[in-house]
C-alpha cells in the first residue's frame, strides 16, 4: 500500500504520547571514530538522565547558579552526556567526530521544534535569504530556491512538500530557548556559538557532501537522518574523490553527532521520516593563524620603527635568483636569503603586542555575542527590571539609589572587557547586542584613566558581589558615578533590587 506523504508539521502533531514520556530511560552507547576506523566502546547501562522535556527546569535551575562559566560548563556536559567533558576535550574535541546514540527520542525536546518553526513562519518576519534557505540536492546538483521577500507558511511549505530542505539560518533570533542555550555555551567556548535548523522531507537530500570551518554538534530533534562523513582528501574535492565513509550512521531523535571542521559530511533523510536537527557550532575563525594575522602586521609595524635590520634593502640582484622562475636553480645566494628570511622571522617575536592582538580577537568575539538572558533575579536587580513608569502623569521611580554600601557584580564572567588602542581604554561589553549576528555596532565607551583600576577590580572579582565602596577610586562621588554609569548601561547588577 502506498504511503501517503505527510508533512513534518502534520507528522509532529499526530505522534503517539507515549514517544513523549518524561520519564524514559536513556540506554546510551558513543561511537569514537578515528579516521583509521571506529572504536565502539561497551554497552552502558541504563543511565537515567535530563530528559529534554524539563530543558526549562534545567535552564532555570542554571539561572541560579552565582557563576556563568560554572553555568556553562553543566550545559555543555548535559549537550553531550555521558561523555565528560573533561575527556572529550582532551580527546576529541578537534580530532574526530563522535556519535552518541541514546535511544531517548526525548533527550532534547524543549529545544526546538516543528511546530515552533511552523509558529515563528506565522509570527515573525522571516525572509528568504537571510533567515530562511530552501535548498535541494537531486542528481549530484544543489539548488537554492529562495523567492525574495518574506517567508510565509504557504509557500514555505509547498516548498516542503516539493522535496525541498528548509533551513533556518538564525533560530536564536526567534527563538528564546535557543537564544539562552547559545547564549550559555558561548562562555564555554570563549568563541561565538551560533546555530541553524535543518527540516527535511523523507526521501529527500537538501545538501551536497560538503566541510565547514567550524566544530559542529547536530543535535537530533525529530525523525531521523542518515549521515556519513568522510576524510577530506583535498580542499577542491568532488563526490568521487571521497572514498568509503568513516563514519555512516542514522542519526535519531535524542542523539548527537560531532564532528571537528574539516571533515566531509553527507546527510539524507530515509523513505520513513522526516528530519529536524539543529547544528550547535563553535570556534569559526578561532585558530592561531586568525591570532597570527592580526599579530604579525602590528609586529612587523613596531619592528620597523624600532630596528634598523627590518629597514635594510633587499640585495640589489635578488630578483635574479629569487621567485618561482628561479627555485630549482642551486645558488648559494638563494640559501643565504632563506637563512635571513629564518633570522628577520624569528626576531620579529619579540615586537610581537601579543595582548593587543588578543584583545583585537576579544573584541571580536564580544561583538559575535549574544545578549545574556536575564533570570527574573538578575532582572529585577538590573537596569532592564528597574521600576521607572509613567504613572497618573507622572515619571515614578527614575532615580537610581546607589551608595557606597550597594553590592554590585558584573552580569556576567566574560560581558565586558578592557582594551587599550595605546591612546585610550575603553570597556567593551555584551548587554546590548543583539539576537541577530552583528545587526548592532559592538558598544564600548572610553574609561578614565583613574577608573581603570576599579574596572579591572570588578572584572577580576566576578562571581563575587562587592561594595561599591570598595571600587579603588580616588572618592567617594567617583565610585558612585562609576556605579551609576555602568548600571545604566546594563553591564552590572546588584544583588537587591534597588
Amino acid at each position: 500500500m502506498e504511503r501517503k506523504h505527510m508533512s513534518a508539521f502534520a507528522l509532529y502533531q499526530t505522534l503517539p504520547s507515549e514517544l513523549h514520556s518524561p520519564h524514559q530511560k536513556s540506554s546510551v552507547k558513543v561511537d569514537i571514530v578515528k579516521p583509521c576506523g571506529i572504536i565502539m566502546f561497551p554497552e552502558q547501562e541504563e543511565v537515567e538522565c535530563v530528559n529534554g522535556e524539563l530543558l526549562g527546569a534545567l535552564l532555570t535551575d542554571l539561572s541560579k547558579l552565582n557563576n556563568s562559566r560554572e553555568r556553562a560548563s553543566k550545559l555543555f556536559q548535559w549537550l553531550i552526556h555521558p561523555i565528560p567533558a573533561k575527556s572529550f576535550f582532551r580527546d576529541t574535541w578537534e580530532k574526530k567526530p563522535i556519535f552518541v546514540q541514546r535511544k531517548n527520542l526525548d533527550y532534547y525536546m524543549g529545544l526546538f521544534s516543528t511546530k515552533e518553526f511552523d509558529f515563528i513562519l506565522r509570527e515573525e518576519d522571516v525572509q528568504y535569504g537571510v533567515n530562511l534557505d530552501v535548498t535541494s540536492y537531486t542528481n549530484g546538483k544543489r539548488e537554492t530556491h529562495n523567492p525574495p521577500g518574506r517567508a510565509l507558511p504557504f509557500t514555505v511549505w509547498d516548498f516542503y512538500e516539493s522535496g525541498c530542505s528548509l533551513r533556518m539560518l538564525n533560530p536564536q533570533a526567534f527563538s528564546s530557548t535557543v537564544w539562552n542555550v547559545l547564549s550559555i555555551l558561548q562562555e564555554q567556548f570563549g568563541s561565538m556559538a551560533g546555530a541553524n535548523v535543518y527540516l527535511t522531507p523523507p526521501g529527500t537530500q537538501g545538501f551536497a557532501p560538503h566541510y565547514d570551518d567550524i566544530e559542529a554538534f547536530v543535535v537530533q530533534l525529530e525523525g531521523k537522518k542518515h549521515w556519513r562523513l568522510f576524510v577530506c582528501p583535498t580542499a577542491n574535492f568532488n563526490e568521487a574523490d571521497i572514498g568509503k565513509p568513516i563514519l555512516d550512521v542514522v542519526v535519531e531523535a535524542g542523539d548527537l553527532l560531532y564532528f571537528p571542521r574539516g571533515f566531509i559530511h553527507q546527510g539524507n533523510c530515509l523513505p520513513d521520516a522526516h528530519s529536524l536537527h539543529i547544528t550547535i557550532s563553535s570556534f569559526q575563525k578561532n585558530s592561531w593563524g586568525d591570532l597570527l594575522q592580526r599579530l604579525v602586521p602590528a609586529a612587523l609595524e613596531i619592528a620597523m620603527e624600532e630596528d634598523v635590520e627590518f629597514r635594510r634593502g633587499l640585495p640589489l640582484d635578488y630578483l635574479t635568483y629569487m621567485g618561482v622562475q628561479n627555485s630549482d636553480k642551486e645558488d648559494p645566494r638563494r640559501e643565504r636569503f632563506f637563512s635571513q628570511i629564518a633570522s628577520l622571522m624569528k626576531k620579529l617575536t619579540n615586537y610581537a603586542p601579543v595582548d593587543a592582538a588578543v584583545d583585537q580577537k576579544a573584541r571580536d568575539f564580544l561583538h559575535d555575542c549574544l545578549p545574556p538572558v536575564l533570570s527574573p533575579d538578575e532582572l529585577a536587580s538590573s537596569v532592564q527590571g528597574a521600576p521607572a513608569r509613567w504613572e497618573n502623569g507622572q515619571v515614578k521611580d527614575v532615580d537610581i539609589h546607589i551608595t557606597t554600601q550597594t553590592q554590585v557584580r558584573v552580569l556576567r564572567a566574560g560581558c565586558a572587557r578592557l582594551c587599550s588602542d595605546g591612546n585610550a581604554v575603553h570597556l567593551y561589553y555584551t548587554t546590548d547586542n543583539s539576537r541577530v549576528y552583528h545587526k548592532e555596532e559592538l558598544k564600548s565607551f572610553e574609561v578614565k584613566a583613574e577608573h581603570t583600576d576599579a574596572m579591572e577590580f570588578l572584572i577580576h572579582s566576578y562571581p563575587n558581589f562587592v561594595t561599591v565602596g570598595s571600587l579603588p577610586c580616588d572618592s567617594v562621588q567617583e565610585k558612585i558615578a562609576l556605579a551609576e554609569l555602568l548600571f545604566e548601561k546594563g553591564i552590572i547588577h546588584s544583588a537587591e533590587p534597588l
